[in-house]
């Protein structure tokens, strides 16, 4: 034993020399903004895809940055990003459709896998102290995981905190009651420095439905909706190739899509017993998260017609989505705004439970002629069939939405470095 600790400690101290000439050497470089984004991501795709797009667009933007995605689903580092752009996958929790969290690998009990995540993004903000932290729609993370981080960042007194909120969370008496119960305004009059919510306040003004407290209001900027199409400049090559290699037809084309599709199997199921108009082909992208017992099932009525398809995932799905005449789908924020964002006619099925924000967004939207609504009760095949079978045209989006969004947080992320530091920091 004793032989081997010579060894031991030269290699310790070779090591120490490396790593103290790695410091050196990038002292001596001007360090670029750098940029942390948090999602949760414990239910579908939707945290993980926001985040994405908005670091895309910062990459892609003139801004120098490092930026790092802090994230709940591994598939977030498997996407096209630009230079200077990495991701942090988080051991992976659950939401069930009732609202409950639970690991969704390991076999840790809640309060083991919180804590577990809690330190990793601790010590990760700690070492790659970020110019700007942004979260993704829960103010204290998931289950209350971030508060050591805030508590540290404030603490520190050199990092930004920005809350960002999709357009609508949930019905309003329910939005105060978790709210309240979280101290949610609390802490976003505490720790944040911004809350920038990714809507329309024309469609939906967040901060008036909710009667949240002039503390709270007077942080919020709207930055408009996500406009979906910034997608297709960041497509590499594998995507592109993913696309072709689907050798769609090229007849009229209705894509049924379900999100993620933890909860989409009634929809599916539902899409995949529907008559189709003549010369119509039916795409069902499942998601990754269908049960694979569903996903089976769908193979199997598509074995069965030749105007049907199932794909279970496509890393980037707007080609598909460009091409499709019609959409059939659930109604999360990022569908929506797909949808918006490409003009398709469409039909939402939305979700109702454990949140309406589905339900109420469509029927916004409805009323403004840019989308139809079936409520999930009304769902059968029948009602698809019918709605396939109308004539309608394609929805005069930009007369009504603000889609501008990834064009001002480009400029919101820049006037808030520029009054916060004149010159970026030089590596210390």
């Amino acid at each position: 034993m004793n032989k081997l600790l010579p060894h031991s400690e030269e290699i310790t101290r070779t090591s120490a020399s490396v790593v103290s000439s790695e410091v050196s050497s990038l002292s001596s470089n001007t360090r670029k903004w750098r940029i942390a984004l948090y999602s949760h991501d414990t239910m579908g795709l939707g945290h993980k895809r926001r985040n994405l797009l908005i670091t895309q667009t910062l990459g892609s933007s003139p801004l120098q940055t490092d930026i790092l995605m802090i994230s709940g689903i591994q598939d977030a580092s498997n996407l096209p990003t630009p230079p200077g752009v990495d991701c942090l996958t988080l051991p992976a929790l659950h939401k069930n459709i009732d609202g409950q969290y639970q690991a969704r690998k390991l076999h840790l009990s809640l309060q083991e896998i919180i804590t577990l995540r809690s330190q990793v993004i601790l010590t990760t903000i700690k070492t790659f102290k970020p110019d700007i932290f942004i979260v993704d729609n829960v103010p204290r993370g998931a289950v209350k995981e971030l508060d050591p981080t805030l508590d540290y960042l404030r603490r520190e007194g050199k990092t930004l905190c920005i809350l960002g909120l999709r357009d609508i969370l949930d019905e309003p008496a329910s939005v105060r009651r978790d709210w309240k119960r979280a101290a949610n305004e609390e802490a976003i009059q505490t720790y944040y420095d911004q809350v920038w919510v990714y809507g329309d306040r024309n469609i939906y003004d967040l901060a008036k439905e909710y009667h949240l407290q002039p503390k709270t209001v007077a942080k919020f900027r709207y930055t408009g909706y996500l406009d979906q199409r910034s997608r297709l400049k960041h497509l590499d090559v594998d995507s592109v190739q993913a696309f072709k290699s689907l050798n769609l037809p090229s007849e009229r084309l209705v894509l049924c899509l379900m999100g993620g599709g933890q909860d989409g199997a009634r929809l599916a199921e539902t899409f995949a017993h529907a008559e189709l108009p003549p010369q119509m082909n039916g795409i069902i992208l499942t998601g990754p998260f269908m049960p694979r017992e569903v996903r089976q099932k769908l193979h199997n009525y598509a074995a069965q017609r030749d105007n049907l398809r199932v794909l279970e995932y496509l890393a980037e799905p707007t080609m598909l989505l460009h091409q499709a005449e019609r959409v059939i789908a659930m109604g999360g924020y990022n569908t929506t705004c797909e949808l918006l964002s490409f003009g398709k006619r469409s039909l939402i099925i939305p979700r109702v439970k454990p949140r309406k924000e589905q339900l109420i967004r469509a029927e916004r939207l409805q009323k403004l002629s840019l989308i139809d609504v079936l409520h999930p009760n009304q769902l059968t095949p029948a009602a698809l069939t019918n709605w396939l079978k109308l004539e309608i045209k394609p929805p005069q989006v930009r007369n009504f939405v603000d889609l501008q969004g990834l064009t001002r947080i480009p400029q919101f992320v820049d006037e808030i470095l520029m009054s916060a530091h004149q010159a970026p920091p030089q590596a210390s």
